[in-house]
């Protein structure tokens, strides 16, 4: 089952127009006045969603502001929030679940339901979809459902099919849709101007092309529609992968929306909350509270969102993130501590919340070294903490390995919150033949080798202007360029570890072969100095 929600934006809106202003009937008042939803671009203003009365003054989706506001002088505005809408699909989409085990998005505006072997628990498909609008129709949301053996199917129907639309299985789906748009197959909007080019103006069209050539100038349309998209691999972009779909040709995968219930606690006090020290009292009870609910679920919080609300109404919020997870509240305390400078209580704070909206699983286990280090401020982790706070989390970063054969790339900077990569699947980074130094320079320092050949042993080396005999080699070790990132001239190397006369030992190696065809004579590098 297909629910669209053909004015989600602007009955959002209205919604929250109407809990903030009780004086109008759930914003129905306000909603009379033309407005628009708009967007902030490079050009100006742009419209994202209007209401009913701006629709019949003219106002579009898509259309800039100023254009709009040549037609209807008096339009109002609002600011569109995307996001928001989203977030508010998304709760639309697990409400969605009391009728069908599992529901999934359908963005911007839609929601697709599993209904198979439920419709008999609401008296049949025709009452389910009854009992769908007039749901929706109690919240004032503008709906249209339809229910069909496919995905795209189910939305061709609930965006350009009659109301309440049934698609039986046993129906033929390209007979019953033949007359829908073009634009019922979810096609990107240059992708419908090339069909309508093409004269493909309905889904029978389409299909019959796709289907089979019953003369030449059919057979002829056919391999052109096929030489035109067979390159596009996006569904969106190729009509004869959604046409598929749509018919139940090729599978089409769903992501299931799963309710995440975040822990949160929170203390409402009795008198407001004017002072540093009273905000930090309930800060440390907020988080042994949320200690122990993290301790129940398993789990340790990543990140920490400490919400204040103000008896004026202002919500102040300040965000923690954690470079692993952690259930020690003296830790979460001190962290917020240093984020609670800048906190302007006004006339007090009523409420305070916090919210753990990332949380990871984190096994119980006796207390160890590590765990009583990061007590005492002392762990690696609390001390990337405590440095992310203060100096922000773009000021810090940690190594991490790469998979690269080649020294100089074995290892990539990232921001400390970010996990490890992974690499992809069937790749393994190789671990290194031989030994490597422990100090690895920045830049691999050219120096000049006294050799008996091109290709022999080195005896003698000067780096930085001293001159170094080399009493034990071993080596090499070769190592081919990386040919998918590199030019066809790149040269190999071969890297030796070397001993001097004083017993100190270096990492060197020869860039290039004599006579490769890649360059001159071989160059020597110094890159690394055991300890």
């Amino acid at each position: 089952m297909a629910i669209w929600f053909a004015r989600l934006s602007v009955d959002r809106w209205r919604l929250s127009l109407g809990r903030e202003a009780r004086g109008c009937e759930e914003g129905e008042g306000a909603d009379a006045l033309p407005t628009v939803l708009i967007t902030e671009t490079a050009h100006g203003p742009r419209i994202e969603a209007a209401n009913a009365a701006g629709h019949a003054s003219g106002a579009r989706p898509g259309m800039m502001l100023a254009d709009a506001r040549t037609v209807c002088p008096d339009i109002q505005t609002a600011p569109a929030d995307p996001a928001g809408d989203l977030d508010f699909l998304e709760k639309l989409a697990l409400w969605s679940q009391r009728w069908g085990p599992w529901s999934a998005l359908d963005p911007p505006d839609g929601v697709l339901v599993d209904i198979t072997a439920a419709a008999h628990l609401f008296g049949g498909e025709r009452r389910l979809l009854a009992d769908v609008e007039a749901a929706f129709a109690r919240r004032k949301l503008m709906t249209r459902a339809a229910i069909a053996p496919t995905a795209g199917a189910a939305w061709a129907l609930a965006h350009y099919g009659p109301a309440r639309a049934i698609l039986a299985q046993q129906e033929s789906g390209a007979q019953r849709l033949a007359d829908l748009p073009a634009a019922a197959l979810r096609l990107d909007t240059d992708v419908l101007t090339i069909l309508r080019r093409l004269g493909l103006k309905r889904l029978g069209d389409l299909a019959n092309i796709a289907a089979g050539a019953i003369n030449r100038e059919e057979a002829a349309a056919r391999d052109a529609i096929h030489r035109r998209f067979r390159n596009r691999k996006s569904p969106s972009a190729n009509p004869l992968i959604r046409l598929d779909q749509l018919l139940g040709r090729v599978p089409e995968p769903l992501l299931p929306v799963v309710p995440q219930h975040a822990p949160m606690v929170q203390r409402r006090v009795i008198e407001p909350i004017r002072h540093r020290s009273l905000l930090d009292q309930v800060l440390a009870d907020l988080a042994r509270d949320m200690v122990r609910e993290l301790e129940g679920r398993g789990e340790g919080a990543r990140r920490l969102e400490l919400g204040m609300w103000r008896v004026d109404g202002e919500v102040q919020v300040r965000t923690l993130e954690l470079a692993s997870a952690t259930r020690e509240a003296s830790h979460i305390t001190r962290l917020f501590a240093d984020r609670l400078e800048g906190v302007d209580a006004g006339f007090g704070i009523e409420t305070v919340r916090l919210h753990a909206s990332w949380a990871e699983p984190l096994a119980l286990s006796q207390g160890d070294v590590e765990q009583a280090a990061e007590r005492h401020g002392t762990s690696l982790n609390a001390l990337i903490d405590r440095l992310s706070v203060r100096l922000g989390a773009q000021a810090v970063r940690r190594p991490v390995p790469f998979a690269s054969h080649l020294p100089e790339r074995a290892q990539r900077w990232q921001p400390p919150m970010e996990p490890p990569p992974v690499p992809p699947p069937g790749t393994q980074a190789s671990a290194p033949v031989c030994e490597r130094p422990i100090k690895l320079l920045d830049r691999a320092e050219p120096i000049a080798v006294l050799y008996a050949s091109p290709d022999g042993l080195p005896q003698r080396f000067r780096w930085r202007g001293n001159v170094y005999e080399v009493m034990r080699v071993e080596g090499p070790e070769r190592i081919a360029p990386e040919w998918w990132r590199e030019r066809s001239t790149a040269r190999l190397r071969d890297y030796y570890r070397i001993e001097d006369s004083e017993g100190r030992r270096y990492w060197i190696y020869r860039h290039g072969l004599d006579g490769d065809g890649r360059g001159g004579a071989p160059d020597w590098y110094l890159q690394g100095i055991f300890a």
